[in-house]
């Protein structure tokens, strides 16, 4: 079973009568397996949540709930027993895609408060694993609207929890429904944003992308505050963030993970609708604070604009694409790339002087200007197609692939990376093909 978050005209409105996922108009199969068991049966040894063994992927706060899309947690482990118990904070039935080693993606549904088994001796290929060395377990949450809360992990007795390294190189990606994979099969994990981490391999990423949010700092489709603000919080604009944290979020701590070394931002779809009623001006303004704000965070990271897509429309006897703040965008890289701006070697802030308080105490962080350029464009125009839109205005999982590959294929050329991945699944159940030599 999987509970889908439904968009009407108004973007945030959140539907927990769905359960169904729809692949081309028919109903697809989701019965994933019921992991739930009863903990007191079992001989577990139990770590809390903030184990040093621990590592989480995204954003998590201090009450180890996840937010914004596909968080993670990962950990070595030995033996062949893995139960994590949910808190109470858990979104009921989020789904949850998990898995060990390089195996495939398995999934469930997570209940509240309740002890899930997720590894067992049955599970595949967990007697492929050497076992002097441990296995690598992973989670990922798939909604960009639910979340869940971890108490304790749970392995056999005897056992333990092992640290696994990070990867050398980090992604962050930052944007709204686009980037969060709404619409697509299995959300966050369908979305071109995982695609482009995942698929050039030994890299962590975070997406700090929800649905309806706008650039601009204000209530766009019932997501109360833009990204402008918001990037700097912990949790989303989702109304279990307003619910918890009401109007005190936590501030993340973004030493809590290593330094992005590549930034991804793709806003600006829900800026540009009439109905947000946000101004050419006041999207450059904050879109060029937010990219100084994110060099102030990560100095040494190289910051890539993604230019809109925005869908596509009739034209004549074909289809031609539409765009959305095209002059602006580019506007915001050249203004990154013009000399007097990189030569100007005085401090900045990266907050705006009106309506904005630093999330920072003071001083705010302000560092002074790069000699080199730090900004970068990317421009999708001719990478998808009226067809690679679903019928809900956002990519289909193959719009997804196709952005996320040529994402790939940018870093490749642009910035010297190699692609590191070696045959662990990515996209989870997309193995279309044909099985028929006469038709």
């Amino acid at each position: 079973m999987r509970f889908l978050v439904v968009w009407g005209s108004f973007l945030g409105f959140i539907s927990f009568a769905s359960s169904t996922i729809l692949q081309n108009g028919q109903v697809r199969i989701t019965n994933y397996p019921n992991t739930v068991i009863d903990a007191s049966a079992y001989q577990f040894q139990s770590f809390s949540p903030n184990a040093s063994e621990l590592s989480y992927k995204g954003r998590w706060d201090s009450k180890y709930l996840s937010w914004w899309s596909a968080p993670g947690l990962k950990f070595g482990f030995t033996g062949q027993q893995v139960a994590i118990t949910f808190g109470p904070l858990t979104s009921d039935k989020t789904l949850i895609a998990y898995r060990i080693d390089g195996q495939d993606w398995q999934l469930t549904n997570i209940t509240t408060s309740a002890t899930h088994l997720l590894v067992s001796p049955s599970t595949p290929g967990i007697n492929l694993t050497n076992p002097i060395n441990p296995s690598t377990f992973e989670l990922r949450v798939t909604n960009w609207a639910y979340g869940v809360q971890i108490a304790s992990v749970q392995l056999s007795k005897g056992e333990k929890l092992v640290k696994i390294p990070n990867f050398s190189r980090t992604i962050e990606v930052i944007g709204d429904s686009l980037s969060s994979g709404d619409f697509a099969t299995l959300e966050g994990l369908s979305s071109y944003a995982y695609g482009l981490a995942a698929g050039l391999g030994n890299t962590e990423y975070s997406i700090t992308a929800y649905p309806g949010i706008c650039a601009f700092d204000k209530e766009c489709w019932g997501n109360p505050r833009g990204m402008f603000h918001q990037w700097w919080y912990t949790s989303d604009v989702s109304w279990r963030a307003t619910q918890i944290y009401n109007t005190t979020p936590e501030i993340w701590d973004f030493t809590k993970q290593q330094p992005a070394d590549l930034v991804f931002i793709n806003l600006g779809t829900n800026d540009a609708n009439a109905h947000n009623n946000v101004t050419s001006a006041g999207y450059v303004e904050q879109y060029t604070k937010l990219v100084e704000g994110v060099h102030t965070v990560w100095p040494k990271a190289q910051i890539v604009l993604i230019s809109l897509w925005n869908g596509f429309y009739a034209s004549g006897n074909s289809y031609a694409q539409s765009g959305a703040w095209g002059n602006e965008i580019h506007s915001i890289y050249t203004h990154f790339n013009d000399p007097s701006y990189l030569s100007n070697s005085t401090s900045y802030s990266p907050f705006p002087s009106t309506n904005y308080s630093s999330p920072f105490s003071s001083p705010s962080p302000s560092p002074s200007k790069p000699a080199e350029p730090f900004v970068h464009y990317f421009n999708t125009t001719g990478i998808l197609q009226h067809n690679d839109i679903g019928p809900q205005w956002h990519p289909t999982d193959v719009g997804h692939v196709k952005l996320a590959s040529h994402l790939i294929e940018f870093v490749r050329i642009k910035f010297g990376w190699e692609l590191e991945a070696t045959g662990p699944e990515v996209f989870h159940q997309t193995e279309y093909w044909n099985d028929e030599d006469s038709y």
